[in-house]
């Protein structure tokens, strides 16, 4: 087939719609097409590329390492021709829909009170909000901007930086009126020590021991998949959470929370970014906008 006579963005947009929509008739009821020319599509398009995108079965579908890469920059070059032609037909204006992927701490505390500024600011965009603690596949998951706190690991993905805070040990005047309160890192050997319920770069409690930092693992009774379950965890008094303090500065100002062992707070910070896929191409209008807001409005401190 002559390069002029192949639809490339054509293809594009029904490979895009087929991992989106999670399989062929899914995909086909959306494009208006049969599973049987979506299926002629996507394999017209591996043959062209010389490569398998899908591996197929009866029961799962599943993208090829070559699949993610090029439903990656698929989704990137169909938002710049999008782009391109709102651009000239009525200015750059944010559009479409955007995946956030962020801790529910982030999304409770910084996030939702500003959401409506920004909706407001950008009528054309619409939000998926998702919260989870946990380290996700930006690709897989189909996200286009993560805000995740703690180091990050080199990679492919782009940071912007959101800030830090510190940290801080925090228990509930009722906890702290039944057990007492610490003053020595001998004395956590009485309490209940709130924990998350997976494994973090740093799996435990850092406090600064005659002048060294030590870790103190985390041995509560109860665990959480994210901090802003411990928080409400710490102010029911089921124990003492180790949390950032943006996110418990309300509540030990009204006296719901109190600050335990800060003698012994090695003053380390937890920082947050804002995070997408992509070194140094051109970002969707609707994504560039997220992130110029965060960067504005979403500051962690």
């Amino acid at each position: 087939m002559a390069r002029s006579e192949i639809n490339r963005s054509g293809e594009m947009e029904v490979f895009v719609c087929v991992v989106e929509q999670g399989g062929f008739s899914a995909a086909a009821r959306a494009c208006r097409m049969t599973p049987s020319a979506v299926s002629k599509l996507v394999s017209r398009l591996e043959t062209r590329l010389g490569t398998r995108l899908v591996n197929r079965s009866t029961r799962a579908f599943q993208l090829t390492p070559e699949g993610c890469a090029f439903y990656e920059r698929a989704t990137r070059i169909l938002a710049d021709i999008e782009d391109a032609e709102r651009l000239a037909g009525a200015g750059e204006q944010p559009v479409g829909r955007i995946r956030l992927n962020t801790s529910a701490s982030y999304a409770t505390h910084v996030l939702a009170p500003i959401l409506p500024e920004f909706l407001q600011r950008h009528p054309g965009v619409s939000l998926d909000l998702i919260q989870t603690d946990m380290i996700v596949d930006l690709l897989a998951e189909r996200t286009d901007v993560a805000v995740r706190a703690g180091p990050l690991k080199s990679s492919s993905l782009v940071a912007r930086k959101l800030g830090d805070s510190a940290m801080v040990i925090v228990g509930a005047p009722a906890y702290l009126a039944r057990f007492g309160e610490p003053k020595t890192v001998v004395d956590l050997d009485d309490h209940i020590r709130l924990g998350f319920g997976y494994v973090r770069a740093l799996d435990g409690w850092p406090l600064k021991i005659e002048g060294e930092t030590t870790v103190i693992p985390t041995v509560g009774r109860a665990t959480a998949s994210d901090g802003e379950a411990l928080r409400q965890m710490a102010l029911g008094g089921a124990g003492l959470a180790r949390l950032a303090a943006f996110t418990v500065r309300d509540d030990i100002a009204a006296g719901r929370l109190a600050p335990v062992l800060e003698a012994f707070n090695p003053g380390d910070r937890e920082t947050f970014h804002a995070i997408h896929t992509g070194q140094g191409g051109p970002l969707p209008s609707r994504v560039r906008a997220l992130l110029d807001f965060l960067a504005e409005r979403g500051k962690v401190s």
